[in-house]
């Protein structure tokens, strides 16, 4: 018998981090003490208070059946409030809010729903690889590569987007804070970014799963409160460290979220009831828009992580920006190197795994991502490690 893959899949390439994780596998091997800095996944614990939230609620047999797949209706009123308390925004929870398996879900499945084939789809480059692959070819349309440029803040330029691109395109992925670059959107350049949605009759998906991943006083902005007229998403994956249990949500546009929930009611029998409520927990210890407790200790870990990253970086002559937001450093590859992938092989040898900027598109190529996912002291070797490499 002879099996053969679709043409979509054909067309996909290898998922960056399946490249990474064969790579460390190998070294695993050969007995190399691997500190990761590689793969986004928090490594601090879910707030206990959820966990123990959790516990509670999978052990009523109520909560152990199938849930539905646009979410339970207390999960719908939950993120309701909390965009009411966090962006002063108002959703319908009946046609305006829906529950996603994760954002990566969500993500995909909003081009499942709207994509036809050939239809273009505008997707931020360097960007997560979702946009692209899981989403826009798997549903057999055309990605357009729009560049996050250094010049540019890794703002998108719409000016230098060709007018017939903008005036066919369907669809636009927006990710801020983003992944992988950190960097961070004004209101401002939000408000840009809907007039050109207007102009040219497309849609915006905003991806926000990193919306409370911010340092000092930054507060990241909401697409709805420029328009509500599009679709965000976010995600308890990152705000409350809770990458595993796979939950998050979609609100904006009714008609959009139609067409979410028509595609996962097909696919999908929804998040665990008990998962839904767990993260309710989290949801209402939101009292305004600054963040509670059990999401700011969190963010102290890592902004001191960042800060300790930072001056190791540049101490040892590689020079990198300080983000405002995310657990993510963006920087370019040192000058005496030539390709992002083979620089990070380098730096596998000696024991420290980061992300080549290659895997997020070609306009990452020269960077590297950090993960601030290490405790301080795995941060501090890692630096000389590296220092051990670029400055050899």
């Amino acid at each position: 018998m002879k099996i053969e893959y679709s043409e979509r899949v054909n067309r996909l390439p290898k998922y960056i981090f399946a490249a990474i994780e064969e790579l460390k596998l190998q070294k695993k091997k050969e007995g190399v003490d691997l500190i990761s800095l590689g793969i986004g996944d928090p490594d601090l614990s879910t707030p206990q208070l959820i966990l123990d939230e959790l516990i509670k609620q999978v052990e009523n047999p109520s909560n152990q059946n199938y849930p539905s797949s646009m979410g339970e209706p207390v999960f719908r009123e939950a993120v309701k409030r909390w965009y009411k308390v966090r962006f002063n925004l108002d959703f319908n929870v009946d046609t305006e809010v829906t529950n996603l398996i994760g954002g990566k879900e969500g993500v995909a499945n909003i081009a499942r729903a709207f994509i036809n084939p050939g239809d273009i789809v505008m997707c931020p480059n360097p960007g997560y690889p979702v946009y692209e692959n899981g989403g826009t070819q798997l549903s057999d349309g055309i990605p357009y590569r729009v560049p996050l440029l250094m010049k540019n803040g890794f703002l998108p330029n719409f000016e230098d987007i060709d007018r017939d691109v903008l005036k066919k395109a369907k669809m636009l992925y927006l990710n801020y804070p983003n992944n992988p670059t950190g960097a961070i959107a004004s209101k401002e350049f939000l408000k840009t970014a809907v007039d050109y949605a207007e102009d040219y009759n497309f849609f915006i998906v905003y991806d926000n799963p990193y919306s409370e991943f911010t340092y000092g006083d930054y507060i990241a902005p909401s697409l709805l409160e420029i328009n509500p007229d599009h679709i965000e998403i976010n995600s308890a994956s990152k705000m409350f460290c809770m990458t595993g249990f796979r939950c998050a949500w979609a609100v904006g546009n009714a008609e959009i979220i139609e067409g979410i929930r028509k595609i996962k009611s097909q696919i999908d029998s929804g998040c665990p009831i008990f998962i839904q409520k767990a993260v309710i927990k989290g949801l209402k210890e939101y009292t305004s828009e600054k963040k509670p407790k059990i999401v700011k200790d969190n963010i102290d870990i890592y902004e001191k992580r960042r800060d300790v990253l930072i001056q190791g970086l540049n101490k040892i002559g590689w020079k990198t920006e300080k983000p405002k937001a995310t657990f993510y450093l963006w920087t370019q590859i040192p000058e005496n190197e030539n390709n992002s992938m083979e620089f990070v092989k380098k730096l596998i040898n000696v024991g420290v795994i980061l992300t080549p900027g290659e895997g997020f598109g070609k306009f990452g190529e020269g960077y590297v991502r950090f993960a601030l996912t290490q405790p301080i002291d795995k941060i501090k070797e890692a630096i000389e490690r590296i220092d051990r490499v670029i400055n050899e």
